[in-house]
């Protein structure tokens, strides 16, 4: 290196050393030293310490020692946030039994998932879960206390409205059931708190988790304050909604149309997202702290997080829940808790009682019934409005404890912490000018350093992410998630340390580990800091955890820095380092956990468009970023990396290696812990009509979708029929591409399969027609439908060149169009409804040959005898034991007007 590109750092510490034989002035040494100031000693002073050069042997840390300190370090964090995962309820004190009972609770729980799959409008639904409900609630009644009064109403509504869920559309629904209790004062009361639950499923899965468990707990829970002494201030409403999975709909029916709806003042709804272990806290408000301060003060089991809020009101889990339906169209404020362990057998046959633990049932049990008496006895409650003002911040410490305080606090606190480090790293720029030209330069250098070797880390797990989704071995950790560690994890640590270890062979030459390793921990604190501004200022109360990754290692570096000045990074050195690290990297992993727990298993059903290992990689990489950020000065402290290097390259490799040659098969079929492949399958029937309504085109096939990325390449050898010779073509005339969409996720499942069959013949055929068509005065034209047919059918719409949709009968009266420029209508009745009938207004422009608009109706069999066909059954029984092919019969009709 020649003189004119080595750093300030270096020429300093070359004249320090050539100048050691020569006396100094009197006093020199000393005012140098004062002058750089007790935060950073002199590059010199480093010199000094570790000899000629300023790298005398035995004055670099141990590579051995800090790579096993550090992997013994994360390891313990992780086994605590296991053992504290695993603590569902806090072991028993000598007080009074719990009032709320599991096995209670367990009863119910498996009467109802006994009755099978719930579809809205089947028997099982209608019918039976309904009358089970019923005598449940008769005989609560019957021992309820006489300070009590408890009233049963069963709703039938009928409502529409649109939502811009799934890239928008419009939801119909007609005679759907609400089960609906309210337990108040014997003398009545003004205000209620409402809690909420569904009992309806998704077809062919027994939904205990979601929501049979719910609604078992909140039986449980009215049954336990209806016979209690103490009496109530204010009304609690038990809602058992029938139709949750229809996209919410029961909800609004009832929180737009019940006369109890007035009442309400607060709510908590009750979902899944997995099966069993903790219940998280993860919708509040909006904007109502009080409410995050109740359940503080209330549950006995805290589990809450406003990451978990922010991630999901940001979008990208693909999933509501009916917290949506109470906030935006009853503005009323909640609590929305969801079990997300276990995610990989939500939504299938796998989702029974029996996988359910007594301690999940036992803990959210005993939060939701402290936290429902906490608010029907609260003052606030009746003025809940008047405490709207702002958002608050809050998160659980391990499950012992919440911490919550409101947003502008937090906001306070984190320019506060901001303020601090500027200061920190203020008093070592302002220095006279030859020095800042020492620290600055150094200090910019290593960030940009540190920046190349977070983007090189990204960019290689990228690579080989793409490469292994390539190759066809996508979701290889789906059923080994530490895969994905051994792969993209190491090669994200290898290529960081890879990148600072050259810097400092090649670029920071004979500069002084202990003076580098000050300036990496600095450029750490920045880049935390820069985060903590960046969250801050766009008000989101997730940045807690950035003041947290900077207020620790801060005071660490403050209580730390003499001992690292005089005795280098020794044993000691290390233990203070990692002590003053534990809360950040704790509570890093933590969320790390919730993140994976929840992601990985959504990875699997996430549609055929989106690459899972470039996102579950992109993830780690950002994971791999935070952890090793305060660790990068390590690498700067070691005398060597090699070893190290080559151990995190060497696993990368191997688990490559054996992830290209397929050894780890995605999915499971382990009766105890199955990852099943879900497959959908829908036996279907098409009818295509011209402009003069003749027949232009009729088929038949069994229509195959996968929901993951890997499609039908582990099913094609199991049923070589499968395979890319029947890809479904799309209808580019016809709307949704010409298939019976159920909802509107075509744009995230393109790859889908058409397998010929013949034809059904439902015994309850839908019935579409055109009643009327009239001029209106504003020039456009207004057809008018009817429709008949089985509980769910799909309405679409594609206007031709044109035309325009201006008004419609449906939702508010404004049409909405779904992602890709289609309207879509998701329509649903209970066990009985009377023809459906709605009408379009289409503004016509200018004539077109082929008509102004295309219709088409496609009617989906989820129950009885209609749902099933010999073809079907057949093909469903060939499928391989680890996969959950749900499948149901349906018809698709088109028309053009």
């Amino acid at each position: 290196m020649e003189w004119g590109s080595q750093s300030a750092a270096v020429r300093r510490l070359r004249v320090g050393v050539e100048r050691r034989g020569s006396p100094a002035a009197p006093g020199q040494e000393g005012r140098e030293a004062s002058e750089q100031g007790p935060l950073l000693g002199s590059p010199r002073d480093w010199a000094r310490k570790g000899g000629d050069g300023g790298r005398a042997a035995g004055s670099g840390l141990s590579e051995a020692r800090a790579a096993v300190a550090l992997l013994l370090y994360l390891l313990g964090l992780r086994l605590l946030v296991q053992l504290s995962l695993r603590q569902l309820v806090l072991p028993a004190s000598s007080g009074p039994r719990p009032e709320f009972s599991a096995l209670r609770a367990r009863n119910y729980l498996e009467h109802i998932t006994s009755i099978g799959p719930r579809t809205t409008g089947s028997l099982e639904n209608e019918v039976l879960t309904v009358n089970y409900l019923l005598e449940q609630i008769k005989l609560i009644k019957a021992e309820s206390s006489s300070i009590h009064k408890i009233s049963v109403d069963v709703q039938r509504p009928t409502g529409s409205f649109s939502i811009d869920f799934l890239g928008g559309f419009t939801s119909y629904y007609d005679n759907i059931t609400n089960v609906v209790v309210k337990l108040e004062p014997r003398n009545g009361a003004q205000h209620a708190v409402l809690s909420n639950c569904h009992f309806d499923s998704v077809a062919n899965s027994p939904g205990a988790s979601d929501d049979a468990v719910s609604c078992s707990v909140m039986l449980e829970i009215l049954r336990v304050l209806s016979t209690s002494s103490e009496a109530l201030q204010h009304a609690v409403i038990f809602l058992f909604n029938g139709a949750e999975e229809n996209v919410l709909q029961a909800s609004h029916g009832f929180i737009t149309q019940h006369p109890w709806a007035n009442l309400i003042r607060a709510f908590i709804n009750l979902e899944a997202a997995g099966v069993g272990g903790k219940e998280l806290v993860f919708q509040t408000g909006p904007e109502n702290p009080w409410l995050v301060q109740a359940y503080v003060l209330a549950a006995k089991h805290p589990f809450a997080s406003v990451v978990a809020q922010e991630v999901f009101q940001s979008g990208i889990i693909p999933s509501d829940t009916d917290f949506r339906i109470y906030r935006d169209f009853g503005s009323i404020p909640g609590i929305d808790l969801a079990f997300i362990e276990n995610g990989y057998i939500y939504h299938t046959r796998y989702d029974t009682s029996d996988r359910i633990l007594t301690d999940s049932i036992q803990r959210a049990g005993d939060n939701i019934l402290a936290v429902l008496k906490y608010l029907a006895t609260s003052d606030r409650l009746a003025s809940s409005f008047e405490y709207r003002h702002g958002n608050m911040v809050f998160f659980d410490v391990l499950g012992l404890f919440v911490i919550a305080y409101p947003a502008r606090v937090g906001s306070i606190i984190n320019y506060m912490v901001v303020v601090a480090v500027a200061l920190y790293l203020g008093k070592k720029f302002l220095k006279p000018k030859q020095k800042v030209a020492n620290y600055t330069k150094d200090f910019f250098c290593g960030l940009g350093i540190t920046l190349i070797s977070w983007f090189t880390s990204l960019v290689t797990v990228l690579i080989i992410a793409v490469f292994i989704s390539l190759i066809g071995q996508s979701l290889s950790w789906y059923n080994h998630f530490y895969v994905s560690v051994c792969l993209y994890g190491t090669a994200a640590v290898a290529k960081i340390t890879l990148v600072h270890t050259l810097a400092k062979r090649f670029y920071y030459v004979h500069t002084s580990e202990h003076y580098l390793g000050e300036v990496f921990f600095d450029i750490s604190l920045f880049v935390h800091c820069g985060s903590l501004l960046l969250l801050t200022s766009q008000g989101l109360c997730s940045a807690f955890i950035s003041a947290i990754w900077v207020v620790f290692p801060l005071l660490t570096k403050l209580l730390i820095n003499k001992e690292f000045k005089e005795n280098g990074a020794k044993g000691r050195f290390i233990l203070i380092y990692l002590l003053g690290m534990f809360i950040p990297y704790l509570y890093a992993l933590y969320l790390i956990w919730a993140v994976f727990e929840m992601f990985t298993p959504i990875l699997g059903r996430s549609g055929s468009e989106i690459p899972p290992d470039v996102v579950l990689a992109s993830i780690l990489a950002l994971c791999t970023m935070i952890l090793s950020s305060y660790f990068i000065s390590f690498i700067y402290l070691a005398k060597n990396t090699k070893v190290t290097i080559f151990a995190l390259a060497s696993v990368c490799a191997v688990t490559l290696l054996l992830v290209c040659s397929g050894i780890f098969f995605p999915y499971s079929a382990d009766p105890a812990n199955p990852k099943p492949k879900r497959v959908f399958l829908q036996h279907l029937t098409r009818t295509f009509h011209g402009l003069d309504g003749n027949i232009v085109k009729r088929d038949s096939g069994i229509w195959i979708n996968g929901f993951d990325y890997t499609g039908m390449s582990h099913i094609t050898p199991h049923i070589p029929e499968i395979n890319d010779t029947i890809r479904a073509p799309c209808e580019e005339a016809a709307p949704l591409c010409g298939f019976p969409w159920y909802l509107p996720v075509h744009f995230l499942i393109r790859k889908n399969w058409y397998l010929p069959a013949p034809e059904v013949s439902p015994g309850n055929p839908s019935r579409f027609r055109l009643i009327s068509k009239e001029q209106t005065p504003s020039e456009s034209v207004k057809l008018t439908f009817e429709v008949t047919g089985p509980s769910h059918m799909s309405f679409y719409v594609r206007t031709h060149e044109g035309s325009t949709l201006s008004r419609w009968s449906l939702g508010n009266g404004t049409p909405i169009t779904s992602k890709g420029g289609d309207y879509f209508v998701f329509y649903s009745h209970g066990l009985q409804a009377s023809p459906w009938q709605f009408w379009i207004d289409v503004q016509v422009s200018e004539e077109h040959p082929e008509g102004m608009v295309t219709v088409a109706i496609a009617a989906h069999y989820f129950s009885g005898e209609d749902k099933r066909s010999p073809q079907l059954d057949a093909l469903k029984n060939r499928f391989p034991d680890w996969t959950f092919p749900s499948g149901w019969v349906c018809t698709y009709d088109l028309y053009v007007f």
